[in-house]
């Protein structure tokens, strides 16, 4: 047996391995290939010389950060998605669920609306904090009264509050449609003249929040135990679920902040990456650190080349892609399948 198991976690460390590598090359494509074409010869001369020409800031000030923050959103909202389901015990659980998007949105259109902001540069800061305001109030309301927040509660009051604010923001929007411009863009989730900005500190918090969330992985294997099992393990299910609301704020907040709401990567990754791996949240977490990457990126390829020279919103293109993923998901899944 234990050769059996070591053949399989070499098996698993190679197929994580050749997905890294299709990572990095999907990473290359996204930088050659968009609405204009350049030569292969032009874009390798832009990377190694940003001044040498038009090429040049076309590479490093349009191409590069889009596909940066691309490799950041996937990374943010596949990894969030695995932990929300590991911690909640549903399988169709994603991001949205502890209220991230809902929250950034309404944080959106307080910035946009009140205090005037116009691009997504200067309201992304208060996305993020929207993010982390709503997903602590859930975690509050989840945990009322000294109960323990469990999965049920913490659903419920993230999709309670989720709806709340969501109609807020509508009625926000539809007071001034035309004020709303800039955040319409945004909500659509578009990786499109996002620019460098906040990239370096958003990502900074992002990389916080996966190391909590790796850290958090064989914890999670007890979790899906249920409470009781996992007490009895000696896993402290407060400290758990605790330390997974965090990682998933950081995550999905700095995701939803780059790049606007976009739907269903959190809740499709996790599955394809358990076709692989089992149910052991370690490598499940591994491998859905480079499979969202890898799907966000591609499907901001699609959108840059199927209306050329328009550009469909890569949140458009995932759920394109992710609605029969959820239907597929609702009807052969259960929720006791993790």
């Amino acid at each position: 047996m234990p050769s059996v198991t070591a053949a399989r976690q070499r098996r698993l460390a190679l197929g994580w391995l050749a997905a890294l590598l299709l990572l990095v090359v999907i990473a290359g494509a996204s930088v050659a290939i968009g609405a204009r074409d350049l030569p292969l010869s032009q874009v390798w001369a832009a990377l190694l010389d940003r001044e040498s020409s038009d090429a040049g800031t076309l590479v490093w000030e349009s191409r590069m950060p889009r596909t940066v923050i691309g490799l950041l959103a996937g990374l943010g909202l596949g990894v969030s998605g695995a932990l929300i389901q590991a911690v909640t015990r549903n399988p169709l659980a994603d991001p949205g669920i502890l209220g991230v998007t809902a929250g950034s949105a309404f944080a959106v259109a307080i910035a946009v609306g009140i205090l005037g902001l116009t691009s997504p540069s200067q309201f992304q800061w208060f996305a993020y904090l929207g993010a982390l305001g709503t997903t602590v109030l859930v975690y509050l309301l989840g945990s009322w009264g000294g109960r323990s927040a469990n999965p049920v509660h913490l659903t419920l009051a993230g999709v309670a509050l989720g709806a709340v604010l969501s109609g807020i923001v509508t009625a926000i929007v539809l007071a001034d449609p035309e004020g709303f411009n800039a955040m319409r863009a945004w909500e659509s989730g578009n990786l499109q003249d996002r620019g460098w900005s906040g990239v370096t500190a958003i990502g900074s918090f992002m990389v916080v929040g996966l190391m909590v969330a790796l850290a958090l992985g064989p914890s999670l294997n007890a979790v899906a135990l249920g409470d009781d099992f996992a007490s009895a393990l000696g896993a402290n299910i407060i400290l758990i679920r605790t330390a997974a609301v965090v990682a998933v704020t950081l995550l999905a907040g700095g995701a939803t902040a780059l790049a606007g709401p976009i739907a269903f990567v959190g809740l499709m990754i996790p599955h394809v990456a358990r076709r692989f791996t089992g149910p052991d949240q370690r490598w499940i977490l591994a491998y859905t650190l480079v499979l969202a990457p890898i799907l966000l990126v591609s499907a901001d390829m699609v959108g840059r080349l199927v209306v050329r020279p328009a550009e469909l919103p890569v949140g458009i293109v995932t759920a394109f892609i992710g609605a029969p993923v959820l239907i597929y998901l609702a009807r052969r899944m259960k929720v006791n399948s993790l």
